[in-house]
C-alpha cells in the first residue's frame, strides 16, 4: 500500500520512520507540499495521502484525489474540519484520524502559555538579554486561589484541570456532555457551569471546545463583557472558537490581561512557513505587539511523545483499511 504524505517536515519523517518496520506492507513517501487542489495531482499513484491541520481538503481537493484513484485520507491530527467529511462520503472516500495524542502535551502548553503571558516571562527574558533588569510592566497575578474555568472536558481539557487543580486552583468547567468521573472520583473539576457563569467567575480561561457551527466564534465582544476585568485567555483548541478582532478589542480595553494564543483565526497560511522576510499588516501582527500576548504556531501538541503516537495510529489505520480489520478506537470520520 502507497501513501503520500503531504506537509512533511523532518520531524514527521522521523517519527514514520521509527514506526514503519511494524508494518511492512505500507509504503510512505513524502512531499513538503501542502495539499490543496494544485497539489492534489501529486498523488496519481498511491493508494491514500496523509494530511495535517493546514492542508486544502475542500470539495475540489477531494475530487482531485478521487479522480486520481486516491479513497483513503489519514489525517494525522485529531481534528477534521479542513475536511469536507460530506463531500467525501458522496465519493465513497474513508477518513480517518488520530483522536488522541498526548493530551497532557496541549495541556502542559496551555499553562504554560498562561504563566508566560501572565507573569510577562517571554518579555523579562529579552530584557536580561539586553542587561536591562528592571521589572517595571511584568507584574502579574499569583494563580493559586483563583479560579479557572476550562471550556470543554475532554482528554485534553480534563488534563490541563488535573494542573490547575495542582497549582491550587478552584476548577469550573463547561462541557455539553459532563464527565461526572472528573468531579466525584478524581476531584480536579468542583463544579460544571454554563459558559455565561464560566465567563463572569474564572481568572483564567482557557479553550478545549470542538469547532462547529454552534462554537464558532463562542468568544466575540459579547461573552468578552461579561468576562472578569484582567481575565487570563488561553486558546489552544481551534482559532475559529475566538473572533479575533473582538479578541483584540478585549485587548485593548483591559477586559483580558494576558492571553496565550496556539491557535487563532488567519494561522493557515502561516503555520509550519518562514515568512521572517515579509511584511505583515494583520490582526496577527495586532496581537504580536502586545505585551501581554503569547503566541505560538500550532506548537501545542509537539512533543516526541505525541508524534510518536501520531505515527503509530496513522499507520495502524493504513493497515486497517487495508486488511478490512478495525481502526483504532473513534479515529474513523468516515
Amino acid at each position: 500500500m502507497k501513501i503520500l504524505v503531504f506537509g512533511a517536515k523532518s520531524y514527521d519523517i522521523e517519527s514514520f520512520k521509527k514506526e514503519l518496520p511494524s508494518y511492512p506492507d505500507i509504503e510512505l513517501q513524502y512531499t513538503d507540499s501542502i495539499l490543496t487542489p494544485m497539489t492534489a495531482p501529486l498523488a496519481s499513484g498511491y493508494d491514500g495521502v496523509c494530511a495535517f491541520v493546514n492542508d486544502n481538503l475542500s470539495a475540489m481537493t477531494l475530487e482531485i484525489l478521487s479522480g486520481v484513484g486516491v479513497q483513503l485520507i489519514l489525517m494525522r491530527c485529531a481534528g477534521f474540519d479542513v475536511v469536507n467529511v460530506e463531500y467525501a462520503k458522496k465519493l465513497s472516500m474513508t477518513i480517518t484520524r488520530v483522536p488522541a495524542y498526548s493530551p497532557e502535551a496541549i495541556a502542559e502548553h496551555a499553562m504554560g502559555l498562561a504563566l508566560t503571558a501572565n507573569r510577562r516571562i517571554h518579555r523579562g527574558y529579552n530584557r536580561v538579554r539586553e542587561n536591562d533588569f528592571s521589572l517595571v510592566g511584568l507584574v502579574g497575578e499569583t494563580l493559586y486561589g483563583k479560579t479557572a474555568g476550562i471550556i470543554g472536558t475532554g482528554r485534553i481539557g480534563a488534563a490541563l484541570c488535573r494542573i490547575c487543580k495542582g497549582f491550587g486552583m478552584t476548577v469550573l468547567g463547561s462541557d455539553p456532555y459532563p464527565n461526572q468521573t472528573l468531579v466525584d472520583e478524581e476531584h480536579v473539576i468542583d463544579e460544571y457551569v454554563s459558559n455565561e457563569e464560566l465567563f463572569a467567575r474564572a481568572d483564567l480561561i482557557s479553550l478545549h471546545a470542538f469547532l462547529n457551527d454552534e462554537s464558532y466564534h463562542m468568544i466575540n465582544d459579547d461573552s468578552i463583557s461579561h468576562m472578569k476585568d484582567g481575565v487570563i485567555f488561553i486558546n489552544t483548541g481551534r482559532g475559529g472558537l475566538v473572533d479575533t478582532h473582538a479578541l483584540i478589542r478585549g485587548i485593548l480595553s483591559g477586559k483580558i490581561g494576558a492571553a496565550g494564543l496556539d491557535v487563532y483565526e488567519e494561522e493557515n497560511p502561516n503555520v509550519y512557513r518562514d515568512r521572517t522576510d515579509e511584511i505583515f499588516n494583520s490582526p496577527t501582527a495586532q496581537l504580536c505587539s502586545f505585551p501581554n500576548v503569547v503566541i505560538t504556531s500550532h506548537q501545542a501538541f509537539f512533543t516526541k511523545e505525541a508524534l510518536a503516537q501520531i505515527a503509530h495510529t496513522t499507520l495502524a489505520n493504513a493497515q486497517a483499511y487495508a486488511t478490512n480489520k478495525d481502526f483504532i478506537e473513534h479515529s474513523i470520520v468516515c
